[in-house]
């Protein structure tokens, strides 16, 4: 259990470091902070993807000054349920599929209910920088997450069930 919290305290620290890597956007929150957390959830199961996910957005806002005031908390559940469903669908075997699952609901369906808050042109408008922050999240959780699970296999640590 505590090599477990480790890692899973790691990719916290490293969804903190890519929060510091932010699009140029209006939206001071877009940045590279859920890479570490699809590394979390792909070898360390649904519960460590969601709190890194959702722990890693919310270091993000708090950095871009939380240019979206409460909203963040409510996108920081939404991102913590892509960080689990991702995790669940690779442990059933969608290597690929769980990448386009978390890429269409971070990019498309996670920004709808803030129709309700700022409107369609504002979730028109942040589509875009969305998407492109979600493509390259995606991209580097990919790439590096074979390494991570053999060095997490090296370190002891056991990928849970789903």
């Amino acid at each position: 259990m505590n090599r477990r919290l480790a890692w899973t305290a790691v990719c916290l620290a490293l969804s903190a470091i890519g929060s510091f890597i932010k699009l140029p956007t209006f939206a001071g929150s877009i940045a590279l902070d859920s890479a570490p957390a699809l590394v979390a959830a792909g070898v360390l199961g649904p519960r460590a993807g969601a709190a890194v996910a959702g722990l890693g957005h919310l270091v993000s806002a708090l950095i871009g000054g939380f240019p979206l005031g409460p909203v963040h908390w409510f996108v920081a559940l939404e991102m913590a349920g892509l960080g689990a469903l991702f995790a669940v669908l690779h442990r059933r075997g969608w290597k690929i599929g769980n990448a386009v699952v978390f890429f269409i609901g971070n990019a498309f369906l996670a920004p709808l209910p803030l129709a309700v808050s700022f409107g369609w042109p504002f979730v028109f408008a942040v589509i875009p920088p969305l998407s492109a922050a979600a493509a390259v999240n995606v991209l580097i959780a990919l790439a590096v997450m074979p390494v991570v699970v053999r060095l997490a296999a090296k370190a002891g640590v056991e990928a849970p069930h789903a």
